[in-house]
């Protein structure tokens, strides 16, 4: 089974400046982190999940990319992985 995005929830830490979202593979959680510098345009928590839910599929493509390269406990994006 391949990863999934079944869960449409996002948050936003601000103690380490990122998102969170989950994957799903099969029964497994995936848990997912994007840098908030991949959204240049934001600079609040608002502006940030906004942006994040504007470039949800890329953004999905981008983990699934990074998933499929190796399994690790967390995996977190940053803009080097949207070029």
């Amino acid at each position: 089974m391949g990863l999934s995005f079944p869960n449409r929830s996002r948050s936003y830490d601000a103690s380490a400046n990122r998102i969170r979202f989950t994957g799903h593979d099969g029964m497994f959680e995936v848990p997912f982190l994007v840098d908030a510098d991949v959204f240049p345009g934001a600079s609040t928590e608002a502006g940030y999940l906004a942006a994040f839910d504007a470039g949800r599929d890329v953004i999905q493509k981008a983990a699934a990319k990074a998933y499929g390269y190796t399994r690790r406990r967390l995996y977190i994006l940053t803009a080097s992985d949207f070029r």
